[in-house]
């Protein structure tokens, strides 16, 4: 992006006296960077953006303790207040060498000397060792306070035993600000509590397309209530203004995100482009922040995404013009993760830009020692302009003293207060006013608490697939019921609600019984993702796999009523999970306390409603797969369920059999699942090559044209023939690759993804073994001559181990291949990308 297309429309609104100073000193720094698309990259109307002003962060005290601390710092610190490393990468006496301004916990980062589920106490001794190194006193050093953040977006949910309340998709159906805002306060208490500062939240995104993967992120399509929640989570996080100091108060910083227009991206795609019109963009994805800057947000976080072409954090239009001047926003901007390196003419170590455009704190996660190293260089020799420095780093410090950073923390060690009944309560409350009622036919709903209730379905006794992504772990995945300690699963409320009426509740995940029950509850649905691991080609539930689909007609076949409880991120496609049952309930991703959900569905023992649904659609629900950019001030809207809706027990509405044809047909969009459950998936294949040219393998036995390579079905998990055998001859180099179209893997590279595999040595290699990923290589040899022959091992390689300039990974037609030129028999069961757990290695 240059400097014309940046600030095309001739932008006469005011920004700070500070940035006016450096902004004639732009062209040469930024001059490195491609221009921008010719299209609308950079803002010509500001009157259409909404005005605000930050309220309660600028007072005369603040700027003088700022200034005279700023008159202390060398350029060294004042160039570290700007990065921030992630706590899986950096340590306290790093600190002694480079003065960085923050610390962040990333979705798997573990704590110090612990691991990635860890309950409170090392989460507090991290906090603190950090904080302690920054305020060490030795000669040179001006002691500073780092800021530590965290993704607490439904919960302190890093910490084991933590409250874990619904997704943002839940909360939005609760149309309840009142309580959004008690969920920000109990979310800071149980975040202050352990030593952490600052929450990465809320989320404003306005999402148009439901297959993006944080839909669930979003409280909804329609900016109205995007924007009537905003300031109450900014004041439950951080607390009312006049309380401020807001760690003296057990709160914690605010960071609205993602700024802006994450949730109009094409196709729904993480990171993609957004080319909604300049009107567009400030009136849908803009709504949010006005209301979150009024209320006093400490913070912004800059989106990976693009507007017509050009990426946010190198666009100085929106970043400075719009966000600081238009918006009177007076916190910090900080980044993204890593996101500063996908700017043109960017790396992850060197990035001019994205300061000169406005960024104030760079997310360098794990390339932070680089990018302060360059950063500085820059700095001393004028490229980055001080004025730019010293604006940013007054901001940052100005949030750091109304945080209270330099002051008392009341709550810091009080660990009782993580995942305490009140909070749980708030939580439960939260679940039962998210609940949505699409379907109740012959009102099978309540249920009598004196029934026999059969409970199926996997996700029925499994707290960590009822909260999703953000759990945990960054997708939420490798969860097990002892991470959950204090948590209530779905099963559990509905076995304490039954049985306290002498009632009976029976737990079956395949839908089996000895006695045939009253009714039967099926809890189905996503399993946990994040980000764009959760982008997805259409809203076809689970596509070909009819397994949830299958016990739910089982069950209706021997007369048993119904209900499903649909564990969703999004609306989806399910009609013919619909018309199989006699109840629909759209749960969302409710946390930790699945007894709500019972609370609803189970009634008293006459069968009255102890709680009525209150839950009305925020989104759109789709009549065919294909709806997935489905909004209610769309030309043509056409939903199955419109928006707002959503049954109440006074209802008697009837919904009619529903049509089975999905619009669709099978996804092709598959980047992270090759060969899993004894196929490879579409619309991956396998292919056998040596000198003679290819052969792509359609059955389970074949061999490339010059039997270089081969390969036969083997047993496998448990399985007959779910396993493939290759048969490396050593005659000549031979490759078995997993073949198809071209898919971009960078965002997965960049998220530190890993490609798993599944395998058994059945004999050594006698020559190199490569895995190939693109173009990309690493060697197996130490890998393979490792592991016992005749037994299954498994690895997990990550993708950015085969990254490199050169290598992008956006045009991957192979994302997985074996090569040798000796001879190998090598067994797979399964090869697929899964999220790095701290267990993924570079070989």
């Amino acid at each position: 992006m240059n400097r014309q297309n940046s600030r095309r429309g001739a932008l006469t609104f005011a920004a700070a006296a500070a940035l006016l100073t450096y902004a004639s000193t732009w062209t040469g720094a930024v001059a490195q960077t491609p221009a921008a698309p010719a299209a609308n990259a950079g803002v010509a109307h500001p009157e259409l953006w909404p005005a605000a002003k930050s309220q309660g962060l600028i007072d005369p005290k603040t700027e003088a303790a700022v200034t005279e601390l700023m008159s202390k710092m060398t350029v060294e610190e004042k160039v570290g207040q700007l990065i921030q490393g992630d706590i899986g990468s950096i340590r306290p006496e790093d600190l002694k060498q480079y003065p960085v301004g923050s610390i962040l916990a990333g979705g798997s980062s573990p704590p110090l000397n612990s691991d990635d589920r860890s309950p409170a106490q090392p989460w507090l001794d991290t906090a603190r060792a950090f904080r302690a190194a920054s305020m060490e006193a030795r000669p040179g050093h001006t002691p500073i306070p780092v800021i530590f953040g965290v993704d607490a977006v439904h919960g302190n949910n890093n910490i084991v035993g933590a409250t874990l309340f619904p997704h943002n998709i839940g909360l939005g159906a609760m149309r309840n600000p009142a309580l959004v805002q008690k969920i920000g306060e109990a979310t800071a208490i149980e975040a202050a509590a352990t030593g952490i500062d600052w929450a990465f939240g809320p989320t404003l995104a306005v999402v148009q397309d439901d297959r993006w993967g944080r839909t669930y992120e979003s409280y909804s399509e329609d900016p109205e209530v995007v924007a009537s929640y905003a300031g109450p989570m900014v004041t439950g996080l951080q607390g009312p203004i006049s309380s401020w100091p807001s760690l003296a108060n057990g709160r914690v910083a605010a960071s609205a995100k993602h700024f802006l227009g994450d949730g109009g991206t094409q196709n729904g795609r993480d990171q993609g482009d957004n080319r909604y019109s300049e009107q567009d963009l400030a009136r849908i994805h803009g709504a949010g922040y006005p209301p979150a800057i009024n209320a006093g947000t400490m913070t912004v976080m800059a989106s990976f995404s693009s507007w017509q072409g050009v990426k946010m954090h190198g666009n100085q239009s929106l970043l400075t013009d719009v966000l600081k001047g238009r918006m009177g926003f007076d916190g910090f901007v900080i980044s993204d993760w890593e996101a500063h390196g996908q700017v043109p003419g960017c790396t992850e170590t060197n990035c001019p830009q994205a300061i000169t455009a406005g960024i104030d704190m760079v997310m360098a996660s794990n390339s932070w020692k680089g990018l302060y190293t360059n950063t500085l260089a820059q700095v001393k020799s004028g490229q980055i302009p001080m004025a730019r420095v010293d604006d940013a780093v007054r901001r940052i410090l100005r949030v750091k003293y109304k945080l209270g950073l330099f002051g008392p923390r009341p709550l810091e060690g009080k660990l009782d207060l993580v995942g305490a009944p009140e909070h749980r309560a708030i939580a439960r409350q939260a679940v039962r006013e998210s609940l949505v009622l699409l379907k109740n036919n012959g009102s099978v709903l309540p249920i009598k608490a004196g029934a026999k209730v059969l409970v199926a379905g996997d996700g029925a006794d499994d707290v960590g697939k009822q909260s999703g992504g953000w759990t945990l772990s960054w997708q939420g995945t490798g969860n097990s019921p002892k991470d959950f300690p204090g948590a209530t699963s779905i099963y559990k409320g509905i076995q304490e609600a039954v049985s306290q009426s002498g009632g009976k509740a029976e737990l079956s995940a395949d839908g089996s019984f000895k006695t045939k029950p009253d009714v039967a509850i099926v809890v189905f649905g996503e399993d946990p993702y994040a980000e764009f691991q959760g982008d997805i080609a259409n809203l076809d539930y689970k596509g070909a796999d009819q397994t949830d689909l299958a016990l739910l007609k089982k069950l209706k076949a021997q007369g048993i009523p119904v209900v499903s409880v649909f564990i969703t991120g999004r609306p989806l496609w399910v009609n013919p999970e619909l018309n199989a049952s006699d109840a629909f309930v759209a749960a969302w991703l409710p946390g930790s306390e699945g007894g709500g959900v019972a609370d609803v569905l189970i009634g008293d023992a006459a069968g009255k409603p102890r709680h009525d649904f209150k839950g009305k659609l925020s989104f759109s629900w789709p009549k065919r797969a294909d709806q997935y950019r489905l909004n209610r001030n769309d030309p043509g809207y056409d939903p199955l369920f419109a928006y707002g809706y959503g049954l109440t027990y006074a209802d008697k509405t009837r919904v009619a059999q529903l049509s089975e044809v999905s619009g669709v047909t099978a996804t092709s969009n598959n980047p992270d699942r090759y060969f899993v459950g004894g196929r490879f998936a579409a619309p991956w294949r396998l292919a056998l090559r040596d000198a003679g040219g290819e052969t792509i393998a359609t059955t389970a036995s074949a061999s490339s044209p010059r039997r270089a390579v081969s390969v036969a079905a083997v047993d496998a998990n448990g399985v007959q023939e779910a396993g493939r055998a290759l048969t490396f001859t050593g005659a000549g180099q031979a490759t078995a690759a997993v073949t198809g179209p071209s898919t971009d893997l960078s965002r997965q590279a960049n998220g530190d993804l890993a490609l798993l595999l599944q395998y058994r040595v059945d004999q050594k290699p006698t020559a190199p073994v490569q895995l190939n990923i693109g173009t990309g290589k690493v060697s197996l040899d130490k890998v393979l001559a490792d592991a016992p022959v005749g037994q299954w091992q498994t690895v997990r390689v990550k993708l950015s181990c085969v990254r490199s300039p050169l290598e992008t990974l956006t045009e991957v037609t192979t994302p997985f291949a074996i090569q040798t030129s000796g001879q190998l028999k090598l067994s797979l069961g399964e090869a697929q990308l899964v999220p790095n757990q701290n267990n993924a290695i570079c070989p």
